[in-house]
């Protein structure tokens, strides 16, 4: 009976994207070998059906074809770090209108506790305690798709022990940090040295951890636009305070206090799911240090900030609110900036979810990275070889909408009535024209 030893190739389409994608590994990779079995990695987390283990990737009775894999992606010190600079360097120059790094927690649950970084912990995602591995992804996003780039895991501290760090192959510098310490590292870490173009960071952090990443960043340049709890205290300023009103109030009530200055947008939801009408009000705030008291010293958070409150349809209380330290864009093009994250979303479960991220089943921090970093380009090479799920089909938009789903700066128009609100209307894109060097 003749068995398959090598995985089948990829769409013809995927493929030519891999063929311009491999050199990306040339710095880390020097030798021929090693390119070829990456090239086999990729080939198999775009072809092989079913979990993307090595196993399945190697075929079932391709012995010799699995150690090989095994012993490049989980043993093998090819250093991973030059392959996702160049992926993100390169993902610059192709991606039309690249807008913003988005962070996207992934939590991959585990049966046993063998993997490296699993542990039983509070997830606020899955909002209950679970066993299982954290990490975040870094997203190099635009209006029309998402693409992974740098990979922070979070290890619990009993992985910090020599014990664990010995059997799993964990370096020493790696510590034990909570998820978000961990995504703004991973943001510094591109900042400092990857010779990135400037663009807002969008993530979602804790009202613990609001002033700690919102200080780490302000205070390296770099732009972000933070979604946050309603109850993390802010201070109002300018109009935005009540008149005799307390010092720090929660944001939620904040923004309620903007209801009469709302105004409209009508955005578009990724993935041609339809449209939407959300009311938004901003106004200027300086973070109240009782956000994070309890925590340890106050961090300062250089001003201005901007506290960005969302009202849903005719919902009468704001359900989103994000801080923000971009000056230079209306509320409604922040809005729109912030819905990358839902863009990003949409992008993991049809296409990254697709070529496997989750599916590693190895034991070592090196294997991981080296997995994440393989499933990263092979999510590249399927989003550019246009192998995402394909939309439903719509009416074609008149021609002034046709821009990227997600993100577009707008055009304030008048309003209809005295007691209307403005009505934004889509027009072109934002943020599309190259800034300076990230961390500048």
């Amino acid at each position: 009976m003749a068995c398959r030893v090598l995985p089948e190739e990829p769409s013809e389409a995927a493929a030519g994207s891999l063929d311009a994608l491999v050199p990306l590994f040339y710095e880390s990779l020097p030798r021929r070998d090693q390119r070829n079995w990456a090239r086999v990695y990729l080939n198999g987390l775009l072809s092989t059906t079913g979990k993307k283990t090595i196993r399945n990737i190697a075929g079932a009775d391709a012995g010799s074809v699995e150690q090989s894999l095994q012993q490049f992606i989980s043993k093998s010190p090819w250093d991973w770090t030059p392959v996702r600079r160049s992926l993100a360097r390169y993902l610059e120059g192709t991606v039309p209108a690249p807008l913003a790094w988005v962070v996207r927690p992934l939590v991959i649950e585990k049966a046993g506790d063998r993997s490296v970084g699993v542990g039983r912990q509070f997830v606020p995602q899955l909002g209950r305690t679970a066993n299982c591995q954290q990490a975040n992804g870094i997203w190099l996003a635009s209006g029309e798709a998402g693409f992974p780039v740098e990979w922070s895991l979070t290890l619990p501290v009993p992985w910090t022990s020599e014990r664990l760090r010995r059997r799993a192959g964990i370096p020493d510098t790696a510590r034990a940090l909570s998820p978000a310490q961990d995504a703004v590292l991973a943001v510094l870490r591109m900042a400092s040295g990857w010779e990135l173009r400037r663009r807002p960071v969008v993530m979602e952090v804790g009202r613990t951890e609001f002033l700690p990443c919102a200080a780490a960043f302000a205070l390296r340049g770099i732009p972000f636009v933070l979604k946050v709890d309603g109850d993390l205290p802010v201070a109002g300023c300018g109009s935005g305070r009540a008149r005799g009103g307390p010092p720090a109030a929660p944001a939620r009530e904040v923004a309620a206090a903007l209801r009469g200055r709302r105004r409209t947008v009508e955005w578009t939801r990724p993935g041609g799911a339809g449209g939407a009408v959300t009311r938004l009000a901003a106004t200027a705030v300086t973070a109240a240090p009782a956000a994070d008291r309890g925590s340890g010293p106050a961090v300062p958070v250089p001003a201005p900030l901007l506290l960005l409150g969302a009202w849903a349809g005719d919902e009468p209380q704001p359900g989103e609110f994000w801080i923000t330290n971009v000056a230079d864009r209306t509320p409604a093009q922040l809005f729109l900036l912030a819905k990358l994250a839902d863009r990003v979303d949409l992008d993991c479960a049809e296409v990254c979810e697709r070529v496997g991220i989750r599916d590693f089943e190895g034991r070592s921090f090196r294997g991981w990275h080296h997995h994440a970093t393989l499933a990263s380009v092979a999510h590249a090479a399927a989003v550019l070889g246009g192998g995402r799920r394909a939309a439903p089909d719509l009416p074609p938009a008149p021609p002034h909408h046709r821009i990227p789903a997600a993100v577009a700066a707008v055009r304030a128009e008048r309003p209809v009535g005295r007691d209307q609100p403005a009505r934004y209307v889509l027009d072109d894109c934002p943020g599309s024209r190259n800034g300076p060097d990230m961390g500048e």
